[in-house]
Order: structure tokens, then sequence, then C-alpha cells
């Protein structure tokens, strides 16, 4: 018999009527309802079929024999805990059989245990695929911002190794280019950093040290130096300058520190500075190891990361290429300055005149130039003063000067003629022995005369061959200009004339004999430089003489020199009354005693 209305069971005639009323087959949601032995009283039309059956196929039956895979599940738990309760609940879960997302509201009613249903699984899979999309989007987001970090750090490591480029490169000194390299690496790859280098004694110093907590400095400077005669074989500097790797250690725990560091004072150093963890990396240049560095990290900041250790292992490489460099121009720089000194002879001190000198070549390439000084004595007993500047600041210039210099101590000794014959017959010789310079040049006589009044009095005779005028700085202060006609440089054969000029030295007074690189400056006019000397002169009197031109050359000189600097100065002490104590002992050739 075929029924025209929903299918409910003889027991549904004890279904109050408000039920049934709402359980019309026309109602689109899903719903089933459940008597107490677990079987469909009821099941509309909408829910059947999303149960993929029919009613008649469902009402009177178990359902935990109809879907025996909901046992255990979270419908059936929801079933009963409505049940039990005697509530309302509901729950959103997984069906596998049909392979969709139900949505369920259960209560109980006198009529039995009402089930409402629906189909979620679209809703689920728009819901899944917009929060994919969220999350998809923040994942991009993520990896967008990582990205540019990873890009921002490695800009920040390829500028920290051309700033360690620069910075070492611009440096000469071995001590200073590793004391820039530690303070560049920190606090960027590291929270403090010790610099070793091995010099060519096989000695090691630690000398390159930086912190980035100016509180801890102190501490860090007391370990370090500690460290070298404190380290075992087994600690990071020591183990990569035999073999030359780098030498990384993530966690630095208390035992391994007991270990590599054996002297109790040497530990209670480093307890201050906390390290948890350090990465040592070896200098090598040319195949030898010329030093090596330490990276030692805090416990807030942990072990150093790969990005670190990359950019510390490319640094190493940099940093060892730029110290052997300028350990090679050091050494360089120390021979050109043994051969320019070779070739300055050290002055005379005779008698009560106090002779000092001074030399410094030009801060920019090797450091040996044209520039001399000399001061001997001839066989009649008179001082003879040379200050000179062959053109150019190499090796050919120094080798020149020194041909033009033993010129003229050879024929100002052979010929005891005046300071204008010496340039003359300096000049010929020059040009004769064809000598590839040409040279400015002044020379002058101390010699021992009488004033006006018939007493013992020293005299200055002098010549210029194009160089600088002298200066006199009288014991009150006052500073004169020594002027002299001013004849060519030697070296180019000059026939004309040459002529001397004689001014008296008094006691107490100080002559001053310079090339023109203490005073000549870029977008300066000489003038302005030579003032600029008098008046540092004028406020030096009273000054010992070796103090006067060290302060001339402090004053004078800016840290990066552009030309060779001598100087040479003479302290006039009274005849007669012995020479001072301040003024050193006495020098002169053991074969040539002075009358």
């Amino acid at each position: 018999m075929r029924h025209s209305g929903p299918v409910i069971p003889e027991e549904a005639a004890r279904v109050p009527a408000d039920l049934l009323v709402q359980a019309v087959e026309g109602m689109l949601r899903p719903m089933f309802v459940l008597d107490e032995q677990w079987r469909f009283r009821y099941v509309n039309p909408a829910g059947a079929q999303v149960l993929e059956r029919t009613v008649a196929e469902l009402v009177g039956r178990d359902i935990w024999v109809e879907f025996p895979e909901a046992i255990g599940g979270p419908f059936e738990r929801l079933y009963r805990e409505v049940r039990r309760t005697g509530g309302s609940g509901s729950t959103e879960a997984w069906f596998g059989p049909l392979r969709r997302w139900f949505r369920a509201d259960a209560f109980l009613t006198g009529a039995g245990l009402v089930v409402t249903y629906d189909d979620v699984t679209e809703q689920r899979r728009v819901a899944e695929e917009r929060a994919a999309a969220v999350d998809a989007r923040e994942e991009a987001a993520a990896a967008a911002a990582a990205s540019a970090y990873e890009a921002e750090l490695a800009g920040r490591h390829l500028m920290l190794l051309g700033d360690i480029n620069l910075a070492m490169t611009s440096t000469y000194d071995t001590d200073e280019a590793v004391q820039r390299f530690a303070e560049l690496v920190v606090p960027q790859l590291a929270d403090w950093c010790i610099v070793s280098v091995v010099d060519p004694d096989g000695t090691r110093r630690d000398v390159g040290r930086a912190h980035r907590d100016a509180a801890m400095v102190p501490h860090m400077h007391r370990y370090a130096d500690l460290r070298v005669a404190t380290n075992d074989a087994t600690a990071p500097v020591p183990a990569m300058l035999r073999n030359p790797r780098p030498v990384v250690i993530p966690r630095l725990t208390d035992e391994i520190v007991r270990s590599m560091v054996l002297v109790e004072e040497a530990r209670e150093a480093l307890a201050p500075l906390a390290p948890s963890a350090v990465a040592g990396f070896p200098l090598v240049a040319r195949g030898e190891v010329i030093g090596g560095f330490t990276l030692v990290n805090g416990a807030d900041r942990g072990p150093h990361t790969e990005a670190e250790l990359r950019t510390a292992e490319i640094a190493s490489r940099r940093a060892a290429l730029a110290l052997d460099n300028a350990r090679l121009v050091a050494a360089q720089q120390q021979v050109a300055e043994r051969l320019q000194l070779s070739l300055l002879s050290p002055p005379v001190q005779p008698d009560t005149l106090e002779l000092a000198v001074r030399y410094r070549p030009a801060t920019q390439g090797i450091a040996i130039g044209g520039d001399w000084y000399d001061a001997f004595l001839q066989p009649d007993g008179d001082t003879v003063l040379v200050i000179g500047d062959v053109m150019g600041h190499d090796i050919d210039a120094a080798a020149a000067m020194g041909q033009v210099k033993t010129l003229v101590r050879g024929i100002g000794y052979d010929r005891v003629d005046a300071p204008a014959e010496l340039l003359r017959r300096v000049d010929h010789a020059v040009v004769g022995l064809d000598v590839p310079a040409m040279a400015t040049a002044l020379v002058a006589r101390v010699e021992v005369g009488v004033d006006t009044d018939g007493r013992p009095a020293r005299r200055l005779r002098w010549a210029t061959a194009g160089h600088p005028d002298p200066l006199l700085l009288l014991e009150d202060g006052t500073v004169l200009d020594l002027t002299a006609p001013v004849g060519p440089p030697v070296g180019i054969g000059w026939l004309g004339p040459r002529t001397d000029e004689l001014c008296p030295l008094p006691d107490g007074s100080t002559l001053l004999l310079f090339t023109d690189g203490l005073f000549e400056r870029r977008r300066m006019l000489l003038d302005e430089g030579r003032d600029l000397l008098r008046d540092l002169v004028g406020r030096s009197a009273g000054l010992p003489l070796d103090a006067l031109c060290t302060r001339l050359l402090a004053e004078m000189l800016g840290p990066d020199v552009e030309d060779d600097v001598a100087v040479l100065a003479v302290r006039v002490h009274p005849l007669g009354a012995g020479r001072p104590a301040a003024a050193g002992p006495e020098v002169l050739p053991p074969a040539l005693p002075v009358p």
C-alpha cells in the first residue's frame, strides 16, 4: 500500500501533534527521529536523500546497524550525550562512508531523539579554501619577509666585507689594521672579538680587541692579556694556528672552558664575559699562518649562524691578504728607512754647538726620498751645515741624493771654500759626472770671529741654490728670516756667480734649516705656510732643542705628509763656557781634533 504522507510506524501515534506538524514531508532540512532502541522512528524525504537511502529503507531500522561506521565517532557521542542529559547539542564531522561533512543538531523530545542535519561539505570546502588562501598569503608574506631579511642581512655582510677591505688596506700598521677588523665585526658577527697576529719571529700577540658592551671591555682586556700564556693546545687559537682550519664550538660548556683554559686566574678573568659560543678562523696568506681571530657570543645571542660563519670565513681570507700586504709594506718601509738613515750621516756635535736633526718621509708610497741634512767639520775646525732636496720621492731620488750629499761632503772637506764656492764646485761635479739629479741646497758655515768689541763671537756664512731661507730664533723669541741672493739649483751647470751672506750668531740663538715640505701645503700660499712656521718658532723660544724639533714636526705636519721633510737645528751656546750637559756629549771625528 502506498502512503500519501510520511511513513510513520504505529508508535508514532504517541508523537505529539506539534512534532508531526513540523516533520512534514516538504521540510527542506534533513531530519530523522530515533526511538529509545536507536531505531529510526521517522525520516523525512530530504533526510533519506542525504543519507543516500529511501525512507522505507530506514524507518524501523537500527541506526548502528545501518551505519556502523558511526559507532565510536562524534555523532554517536553527540546522540548518547543528548539522550543522557535530556538537553541538546551539535557537532560537525566527516562521515567517511558518504564522503561528506555533516553538521548535526540533536535534542530530546517525548517523541524521541530528534536529529536535524545538513551536508556542509561545500561550505567546509569553501572555508578550507579560504583558510588555505589566508594561510598561503601569510606564508607568502612570511617568506617575503624572510627573503627581505636574508637580502638585507646579505647586504649588510657584503658591506661589512667591503668595509674590512677598505679599513685594513688603508693602513700599513698591522696592529692598527687588526684593531680596525675587530671593531668592524663586532657586533655584526659576534658579541666580542680578539685578533691574534704571529710576528715574523713566531711570537703570538692578541692585539685586536672589541666588545659590544663597554662595561665588559676591561674584562676582555684582562682576559686577552692572559690568554696567550694560559691557553691549552686544544683552545681555538692554538689549534687553528697548528692546523689552519676554522674551529667552531656552538655550545661552550664549563667543562670545555676548564679543558682549554688551564690557569685559574685566566678562568676568573673570562667568567664575567660569560662566553657561550666560540668560532675561530685562521689568517693564512701565501701558505703561511700569520694570525687568527676569535668570535665569541654570550648566552643571549647563542651559537653563530651559518650566515655569520660563512661571512667570517670570507672575511678571514680578505683580512689575511690585507694584513700580509701591510706586513710586506712595513718590512719595505723598515728597509727604506734604514737605507735613508744610512745615507743621512749623524751630525757632529762640536764644542759648544748643539745640533738636532729630523727626517720624516712622505706617508704615501715608500718611505724614502731625496731630502737630506748633513753637518761636518772642515779641516780648519769650522762647522759646515747642509740641507738639500733632490727632486723626487722614491729610491731613484734617494740614490741621487746619496751621490750629491757625498759630493758636497768630499768637496767641502777637501777645499776649505766658502759656501757659495762649494755650491759652484758641486754643481759642476754633478754635471760633469753625469749624476742624474737636480737639487736645491743650502750650505752654511759656522765661523768663529770677533764682535765689534773685539771679543770672540760666532757668525754664519751661507749661500743658497734655490733652497728656502733659514730662520734664526733669538733668545728673546725674535725670529729673523736669513735671506741671501738665490742661486739656481745644482745639477744644471750654472756658470753665473753665486753669492755668500754673513750674519752674527748670538749666544742662545737657534738656527733652523729645513726643506720646503715643512711649510708647503696644498690650497695655501707659500708665504702663509712660512708665516705659520715663523709664528710657531717664535712661540717655541726656551724649549730644549730636541723638543723644539719635535714640536715643529708635530704641529706643522698633518697625518698625511705630502712631501719629505728634513730639519737641521743648531743651538748656539756661549763660547768658552764649556759644553752644557743638556747639549749631550761632544761628537767629533777622531782624526780631526779641533784646536
